[in-house]
């Protein structure tokens, strides 16, 4: 209950004012307070605005009738999103007894009496509110009154993989794994569900609860478990022809495959987590289905335009390795609209992707209160994909490709370009609207296409971002969400050389080679990281005169002395961060800090006097060469010399991979300044 505060309440306390106004005994006064604080309380609550961050909850009514019983759902107010089509909620049930509906108010017959625990998960569509909480209620049977009929949902199939809504960040989604025996004999078998994909780092689903209603047993030991070879000469096969096809042990199609052990290690080397139960005694003709509680994580992919998958393995004989695999695909989303763009090229690497073909997916549903005959998808290509390449590779309603420049009167799917979209049209369908009369599964309001797209020949490393206008018939079109493309980092390391010019230092020799590390060939900024050694020679000449004055006779002894010092030096080039702007594919710039380190110094100084004496008097100046001197000294040193400087220079070549020659401007604030750096580079 949300908490009133009746005393500072202006409009309770001028309506409470009012009406005590003509008594004058204290204690009436103050009854009458309490007791119409009781009236208000409900007044004033309803001028308190929602708050969004109360906790929602779905329930449901029902009336029992026999073992039949008629559900009808309670969900909270919803809250519109301004613009967007009508607000609604899609429904998911599970009733107890390993059965479940999508309708908005199911009928479900039991098959024996007893108490089954039913829970609703409503899922809110085009609301600014939260999705609501789901509390469990059980009902009773006592008596049976109506025959059993199974619920089935797999007809031709014998295995699928559903789900009650999309995953979002830190909420619950149920997985539905059905699964039917089409053998003629009863078997025992497996299943295996594989989720959390390895290419990302984090973790997006947590399994909190798996309901099962027929004994299948959990395995919790994580090795796998295989089965024997398939035995091909009791396996027979019904052929459209009015054959008999013999299965062997090479034969293998697109639905059922027989090596088993290489499909287990396929899908524990690209999912993390998987489980895996075993069932018994599944009849002819019988179907079954387990329900995963997935919760999605805080770290989840935060993409919103990602694709992720979940995989399920159904071995429906555990003595043979005959097994089929489903993948199920679902985009990641902040709120359940519907109407979505998805892709698995939300995350690219830019070294693998030149010959790759990426899914795009456009999913829509009519919001109307009748069917809609025509829908145009008008989605948006980035420069960086060829649209010449795109592919239709799924969709629904399913129909064929429209020939080309002829009307038709059945239905299909027409796809034509502009410079900058696809039109994906369907013409001549029938799509229900949510809003339609007897229309009781919203799924069949749904629509989609997914298609394949290449990159073309001259693509960047930057990010894109496309997005759909739906129209349905002649309405204003529904726009959906960016689906975004970005390229991971990557690492390209670079093999530099080159020459360092110092002009403030005589003779002076550098060479050096190192290596940088950057992102792989970015399209235009970036930073970079380097590192370099050099070997250098130089010298460091000096000259000056020392006089000595006689006190006695006013000569001036005199020593013309020169000093040359001969350097050989190896040091260390540190660049820790450079900024660099590729101009276009042949030219770069760039700019950075440098810091340099004398790893080892050897110097030899070499030093000579010449003695001459000078006699101001007569301004005569005498040389004696027995005094003069030369001396030679060795030093070491090791770690001195720490210079820090900032630069500035361009490239000339292939600027973003391979090799380039570069010019670099380098000012210290240490002695000397000033450095020229002429280099090659190589990127890999």
């Amino acid at each position: 209950m949300l908490p009133i505060k009746i005393a500072t309440h202006p409009s309770f306390v001028t309506f409470c004012i009012f009406n005590t106004y003509n008594l004058t005994i204290t204690m009436k006064i103050y009854f009458l307070f309490v007791l119409l604080g009781i009236f208000c309380m409900p007044v004033f609550a309803q001028q308190i605005p929602v708050n969004d961050t109360l906790n929602r909850t779905a329930s449901f009514n029902y009336d029992v009738l026999g073992n039949r019983i008629d559900f009808s759902p309670e969900t909270p107010p919803l809250i519109q999103i301004a613009g967007a089509p009508k607000a609604f909620y899609s429904n998911y049930w599970e009733f107890g007894d390993g059965n479940f509906s999508k309708e908005k108010n199911p009928q479900h017959v039991y098959e024996n009496p007893g108490e089954y625990e039913v829970t609703l998960w409503a899922t809110n569509h085009y609301d600014n509110g939260k999705t609501p909480t789901t509390r469990p209620q059980k009902v009773k049977i006592t008596a049976v009154t109506e025959p059993y009929k199974d619920s089935a949902s797999l007809n031709d199939d014998d295995f699928s993989l559903q789900r009650n809504r999309e995953p979002m960040p830190e909420q619950e989604m149920v997985i539905i794994l059905s699964y039917k025996n089409n053998k003629d004999f009863v078997t025992n078998g497996k299943l295996y569900l594989f989720y959390n994909e390895q290419q990302y780092k984090a973790n997006n689903f947590e399994l909190t609860d798996t309901r099962t209603y027929h004994g299948e047993k959990q395995i919790q030991d994580k090795m796998f478990a295989y089965t024997n070879d398939i035995d091909d000469k009791e396996i027979l096969l019904a052929s459209a022809k009015n054959e008999v096809l013999y299965l062997s042990k090479k034969w293998q199609d697109t639905t059922e495959k027989i090596n088993l052990p290489l499909t287990l290690e396929e899908s524990k080397a690209y999912y993390k987590n998987w489980s895996l139960l075993e069932f018994d005694n599944l009849a002819p003709n019988e179907e079954r289905n387990i329900f995963f509680t997935m919760r999605t994580t805080p770290e989840m992919l935060k993409d919103t335009s990602a694709i992720i998958t979940v995989r399920s393995i159904y071995v429906p004989d555990g003595n043979f390795d005959n097994h089929k695999v489903k993948e199920m695909e679902m985009e990641i989303v902040t709120s359940h609209d519907p109407n979505k763009m998805a892709s698995n090229a939300t995350i690219l690497n830019y070294r693998l992707v030149r010959f790759k073909k990426f899914k795009f997916k456009t999913k829509f549903q009519n919001n109307g209160e009748g069917p809609a005959t025509t829908i145009r998808l008008e989605t948006e290509i980035p420069e960086m994909f060829d649209k010449s390449t795109i592919e239709i590779i799924d969709l629904y309603p399913e129909c064929p490709i429209c020939p080309k420049n002829k009307e038709v009167a059945f239905s299909c799917i027409d796809t034509t370009f502009t410079d900058t979209k696809a039109i994906f049209t369907f013409k001549n369908i029938y799509l229900p609207g949510s809003e339609q009369k007897n229309v009781k599964e919203y799924d069949s309001t749904k629509g989609f296409v997914k298609y394949s797209i290449k990159l073309a020949k001259d693509f960047h490393k930057k990010k894109t971002k496309s997005r759909t206008e739906i129209y349905f018939d002649k309405n204003e079109p529904i726009v959906t969400n960016y689906a975004t493309t970005r390229f991971l980092p990557g690492i390209s390391i670079g093999a530099k050389a080159g020459y360092m010019i110092t002009p403030d230092l005589d003779n002076h020799q550098e060479y050096f080679v190192g290596a940088t590390i950057s992102p792989y060939k970015s399209y235009r900024g970036y930073l970079q990281a380097e590192i370099m050694l050099s070997r250098s020679t130089f010298d460091d000449f000096s000259s000056f005169t020392q006089e000595t004055t006689q006190p006695a006779t006013g000569f001036i002894e005199s020593f013309a002395i020169e000093n040359l010092e001969q350097h050989l030096n190896f040091s260390l080039y540190l660049v820790p961060i450079s900024y660099r702007y590729n101009l276009n594919n042949f030219l770069a710039i760039g700019a950075g800090v440098q810091l340099k380190l004398d790893l080892s110094s050897k110097y030899c100084v070499k030093t000579s006097g010449e003695y001459s004496l000078l006699i101001p008097s007569e301004g005569i100046v005498f040389r004696d060469d027995t005094k003069d001197f030369t001396s030679l000294e060795n030093f070491k040193d090791t770690f001195n010399h720490f210079e820090t400087g900032v630069f500035a220079g361009f490239n000339v070549g292939f600027a973003r991979i391979g090799p380039s020659a570069g010019v670099r401007y380098v000012y210290n604030f240490n002695t000397p300044h000033e450095q020229i750096q002429l280099y090659g580079i190589w990127k890999f």
